[in-house]
């Protein structure tokens, strides 16, 4: 993995968010690239509920400031750092008044799905791109965690298929437990064609149920990680099918199996 470049991209990460699958799991493969040598980078949005102090959250400048069209709207986008202590590890927090300023991440009180989450997604996904762009940073391996991450491979492959920075990344999902039942949005197909997709790419994204951003994500990705043993069967016959490389379950838990399964099968 020397000098190899990993961006990982999350919903959730370890210590800003509750130590579930995928927060450790998004704290954890990048700590172990570092330590192989390679070079890591993490995104995720800035809930509200983040404690910035706590965290030594700063804005950057130089990478806010832009806006993006999300659903015809102009929406500005403010881009804040901070580093993991005792890591060499720099996260970086998408952040917006209307997004992401509610103390919740993907839910309210009641547990319902919040209705703006499908813009959310949108300019979730628009924004890292974007900001990665302003960096300059070409990563080797683009490794995605969690069904908010699903539009990645999807824009990756056509509204920025033609941006340089991006032509040699592989695209790595690590698929956890279904959480939510039904569609997540009526609107999430209508909201993406708005960036010239074609309706073809996102035909699936009608109906944006859990296995139908499973289908979109499967269809780009280069890979998958089963990052949980109660990822369900439909969706692990999805991924299958595709006859794409797979880290099973069973085997996340061998010394370097991350590294291994990039060098070996991704890269």
């Amino acid at each position: 993995m020397k000098d190899k470049k990993v961006l990982i991209i999350s919903s959730e990460v370890v210590p800003y968010l509750p130590n579930t699958e995928q927060a450790f799991n998004s704290f954890q493969i990048p700590k172990c690239v570092n330590e192989k040598g390679g070079q890591t980078r993490i995104f995720m949005p800035r809930y509200g509920l983040i404690n910035e102090r706590r965290h030594q959250l700063h804005e950057v400048i130089r990478l806010s400031g832009m806006n993006l069209v999300i659903n015809e709207l102009d929406t500005p986008l403010i881009i804040k750092v901070a580093s993991i202590p005792k890591e060499r590890m720099q996260v970086y927090f998408i952040d917006n008044e209307d997004f992401f300023k509610r103390r919740a991440v993907l839910r309210d009180d009641k547990g319902n799905l919040f209705d703006d989450n499908d813009d959310r997604m949108v300019f979730f996904t628009k924004g890292v791109i974007e900001t990665v762009k302003k960096l300059n940073w070409s990563p080797d391996i683009i490794h995605l965690h969690g069904w908010f991450t699903s539009l990645f491979p999807l824009y990756l492959k056509t509204l920025y298929k033609d941006e340089p920075l991006f032509q040699d990344s592989k695209l790595v999902t690590s698929v956890y437990p279904k959480d939510f039942e039904g569609p997540m949005s009526e609107e999430l197909k209508a909201k993406i064609a708005h960036d010239k997709i074609e309706d073809e790419s996102i035909d699936h994204l009608a109906k944006a149920s859990y296995e139908n951003l499973m289908q979109v994500n499967a269809t780009h990705a280069d890979g998958f990680v089963i990052a949980s043993e109660a990822v369900d069967q439909k969706t692990l016959a999805t991924l299958k099918s595709t006859k794409k490389p797979l880290l099973e379950y069973a085997d996340t838990h061998q010394e370097d199996a991350y590294v291994n399964f990039y060098t070996e099968k991704i890269c």
